[in-house]
């Protein structure tokens, strides 16, 4: 992701200047670790990106870039505990290094120094606009984390309330970071409603390519076993586009596959990939990718913001809705 280097070496210089120290030490000693196991930086690059589009001097970006990371550190080291999950960015996960009551707690403070590295900004005047910003995202991604639990226990999930649990959970954190940026930029308001739109719509794209990724990526590229939304049982965009044009039989099919538990996890990721493949479900998903990459760029080209900053987003989401890993 060479268009993220940039950003990215400028927001590592960053954190490693201003580490999460602290008394009692178990407090923030897990605040450090997964702050610093690394990953895209996706977050932290596009609130620079979001405040280069009107000014050049990114540095005034870099608190509110750090905040929103903070934030979505947070929500990872809880997801992996709500997942009993094992590992993260090839390390072990905060409650397996440090136990769950101690991530529950560092998550917790994760959550409140977020909040803190706006309202402790200079300019006094973008705090009250960015706390409510930062608000609205961190409920937003609690909404979304609920509904996905939710969709486990049901059988009727819709496409369009899949395309909103994943607007809430992933796409809105993104739309956000953007728009943080730009306004500590000082754009005008109708300005900051085209560049979240366009980081809102680009994140449910990135979302849906994670989808495909997961069912019919290269593993040796991708980086994680393919296949795990299958095993897991998870109502993606594919299997629900799948239930809606199957057959009687193939949905009969896929209902059976889906709703019991897994015992052999080759066999059923086969199954349920032949099945998605023969329904033509990977043309479908690129489609609705493609659609939302559509109006993000429709969305982007309404901005009065500079044309290098506007190219600069233009090839990140190329590069997202397209990767491979």
């Amino acid at each position: 992701m060479q268009i993220l280097k940039k950003y990215k070496t400028r927001f590592e210089e960053y954190l490693q200047n201003n580490p999460f120290t602290g008394t009692p030490s178990e407090l923030y000693e897990p605040v450090q670790y997964i702050m610093h196991l690394g990953g895209k930086r996706l977050r932290p690059a596009m609130a620079m990106m979001g405040y280069e589009l009107f000014k050049e001097d990114i540095e005034k970006a870099l608190p509110v870039a750090m905040a929103v990371e903070v934030f979505h550190n947070f929500s990872l080291v809880h997801d992996d505990i709500m997942d009993e999950a094992l590992v993260r960015r090839g390390k072990p996960t905060v409650h397996k290094q440090y136990g769950d009551n101690a991530a529950i707690l560092s998550g917790d403070v994760m959550l409140v120094l977020a909040s803190q590295m706006i309202t402790n900004l200079g300019d006094t005047d973008l705090i009250p606009p960015l706390i409510r910003i930062f608000n609205r995202a961190a409920i937003e991604v609690c909404e979304g984390q609920q509904m996905d639990m939710n969709f486990e226990q049901r059988e009727d999930v819709t496409i369009p309330e899949y395309i909103t649990m994943i607007g809430l959970k992933t796409a809105a954190l993104l739309a956000a970071s953007l728009e943080m940026g730009a306004v500590t930029a000082g754009a005008d308001q109708a300005d900051v409603q085209c560049v979240y739109d366009f980081g809102f719509q680009i994140g449910i794209a990135f979302q849906l390519q994670d989808d495909i990724l997961d069912t019919f990526g290269d593993p040796e590229v991708f980086g994680k076993k393919i296949g795990g939304d299958i095993v897991q049982n998870k109502k993606t965009f594919l299997i629900l586009k799948a239930l809606e044009v199957a057959d009687s039989k193939q949905r009969q099919r896929l209902e059976e596959l889906m709703n019991t538990p897994t015992e052999d996890e080759k066999e059923k990721i086969e199954e349920v990939t032949n099945l998605l493949k023969s329904l033509d479900i990977p043309a479908f998903a690129e489609a609705e990718k493609n659609k939302y990459k559509k109006l993000a760029f429709d969305s982007l080209n309404k901005v009065n913001g500079s044309n290098s900053g506007k190219a600069v987003l233009k090839e990140l989401a190329e590069l997202i809705v397209g990767r491979d890993i």
